[in-house]
């Protein structure tokens, strides 16, 4: 059903670490260290097909180089992790005209590192959130988790009218870049992760320049193996074990229309997809299911390029950019993860 009372998004930010991976840089090490890896010819191609030209990092190159375990990843996650947190939920309330004081609920997606007390409770000193601030942590929604932490945000400022959510996701998807026994999976995520974070400030009790009015996913039976992590003793290794513009493109579509009309939302007055940007392929095959002109989903391309895939937060830097270009009138949300899962979220300018 729509979301009502429909709460105002008042802002959208993003932040990323100090350190700028080249892609030609991470290609040159990859062949340096996979060489020897039975398949590397066929799948050494990745490094030039991605679109993705630099990604940030929380560690510089050097530090990937080496193997690592749990505690190094975790420790670079807690370092990492809260200082982008920080600054992305900081621009976000700056921009929303109001403070960390204000907060009454946190909702902090992350799917990359595992932390607790979570990122938010760690951050909380930092930011001087409320004691009484209602802290939400999500695990586990990997891709999907912007959109997906969205809509939970937005829900839970439509039951509490008046009250301020901050949503924060954050993934450090480089500490997952494993140098032991890579497989297949492991170089295409060396090829196309990066690290970053964003975040947005609902209400329904100040006005912002567009209103979440639905929200909604889908999900299909037997696609746990497309994407996810496996547990590993040197950290989370990804799982890629289906190719996944051939599903978009053959099942996106139906899936859509299903959630447009559970949501009641009017699938011929979206003006703007605003989609997450998994790959080059990915997003081709997204135009193709959508039916949009080779080359629509130009600022997801752009963020592609400049940032790589950042898993959860990557289509909030699409949002925050499109947004910048021009007004977005009836635009949807989307983004794909484990599960596997579409979701969703509608938005309506209130010009």
């Amino acid at each position: 059903m729509p979301l009502s009372p429909a709460p105002a998004l008042l802002s959208v930010a993003s932040a990323v670490p100090p350190h700028v991976l080249a892609q030609s840089e991470v290609a040159a090490e990859a062949e340096r260290l996979f060489a020897g890896f039975p398949g590397w010819n066929r799948v050494a191609g990745v490094f030039a097909s991605t679109g993705i030209k630099t990604r940030r990092a929380v560690r510089p190159i050097d530090w990937y180089l080496d193997p690592k375990g749990w505690p190094e990843r975790t420790a670079a996650y807690l370092d990492g992790g809260t200082d982008l947190l920080v600054e992305a939920a900081s621009r976000a309330l700056d921009r929303a005209g109001l403070s960390a004081a204000d907060v009454d609920t946190v909702v902090t997606v992350s799917s990359t590192g595992i932390a607790t007390p979570s990122l938010e409770a760690r951050a909380a000193a930092r930011l001087g959130f409320r004691p009484d601030a209602r802290r939400v942590p999500v695990f586990g929604l990997g891709c999907a988790g912007g959109i997906a932490g969205l809509a939970l945000a937005a829900r839970l400022a439509a039951a509490e009218p008046g009250s301020a959510v901050l949503l924060v996701a954050v993934e450090l998807c480089t500490l997952s870049f494993r140098l032991n026994a890579p497989d297949k999976a492991d170089i295409v995520a060396t090829a196309l992760f990066g690290d970053g974070a964003a975040a947005c400030v609902l209400s329904t009790g100040a006005a912002g320049p567009h209103l979440v009015t639905a929200a909604g996913d889908h999900s299909w039976p037997d696609t746990l193996g497309i994407m996810g992590w496996e547990v590993g003793e040197d950290g989370f290794g990804v799982i890629f074990d289906r190719a996944i513009p051939p599903f978009v493109t053959a099942e996106l579509g139906a899936a859509l229309d299903a959630v447009c009309r559970s949501e009641g939302v009017d699938r011929g007055g979206i003006d703007r997809f605003v989609c997450h940007p998994g790959g080059t392929k990915v997003l081709t095959a997204l135009e193709s299911a959508l039916k949009l002109d080779k080359g629509s989903l130009d600022v997801e391309r752009e963020v592609l390029a400049e940032f790589g895939n950042m898993s959860a937060p990557t289509v909030l830097f699409v949002l925050e950019r499109a947004a910048a270009r021009g007004p977005l009138r009836s635009p949807l949300l989307m983004a794909m993860g484990p599960g596997f899962t579409l979701s969703c979220a509608a938005l309506r300018s209130r010009e």
